[in-house]
């Protein structure tokens, strides 16, 4: 089989494809005759073949796939013109600190935010798999320990957490929530809180000074992924 015919093989198979497709699972479609550096040489060709469309071949975090290329955002967006739903901001931050500060525990998410936050907030983040329970701490309770997961990465077209912006400021806090706030709610999943929840969510912005707008300044998160 020479290079084109192999690479036409992986572009229909990743094109056809509904989840991102790791190389071993690429390897199958050559009955593992082509070796997992051939297949990511490949699929590098095909990425610079692909250079200029509306569409672009990327690596993420659980296998390589084609997406459109975010300059072809707003022409897309003309075909859904209903917004889809959205997470709160209270979810956002609790999201990034995870992100950025992983493994943490619920204390120390509260802590970093200056608030209580609520059970369903991580539940919600759960149930969506971009965070997960990856143990405990060995401390009084034994509080679970949370991280992001390859999910996580993949929605947000990335291959790894070094991928993440990094911030070193409060303004570069809110540039990651607004990254985040880009990925919608669960199809079918309502991303509001009940309302005892968003009354709380309400108080809590308050007290920190800010509105229940959003309009609030972002909370101080420095460091950079590990």
């Amino acid at each position: 089989m020479n290079t084109t015919e192999a690479k036409r093989i992986l572009e229909t198979a990743l094109i056809c494809a509904q989840q991102p497709m790791p190389v071993r699972d690429l390897r199958v479609l050559f009955n593992d005759s082509l070796g997992a550096d051939t297949i990511k040489t490949l699929l590098e060709e095909l990425q610079q073949e692909w250079t200029g469309r509306g569409v672009e071949l990327v690596c993420v975090a659980t296998g390589w796939r084609f997406q459109s290329r975010p300059e072809m955002r707003e022409y897309l967006d003309r075909l859904h013109p209903e917004k889809p739903p959205r997470y709160s901001r209270a979810t956002l931050e609790t999201l990034a600190i995870i992100a950025y500060r992983q493994p943490v525990t619920r204390g120390d998410m509260e802590d970093i935010r200056g608030v209580t936050i609520s059970s369903l907030i991580i539940k919600q983040l759960e149930d969506r798999g971009w965070i997960e329970v990856i143990g405990h701490r060995e401390a009084p309770g034994r509080p679970a320990l949370y991280a992001t997961t390859k999910h996580f990465l993949d929605d947000l077209g990335l291959a790894s957490l070094d991928q993440l912006p990094l911030m070193e400021s409060p303004a570069q806090a809110g540039g990651m929530l607004d990254m985040l706030a880009e990925l919608p709610a669960e199809e079918g999943a309502s991303p509001g809180l009940p309302l005892e929840e968003a009354a709380a969510e309400s108080a809590e912005t308050s007290a920190e000074g800010g509105s229940a707008s959003g309009d609030a300044e972002p909370f101080a998160l420095s460091g950079n992924p590990t």
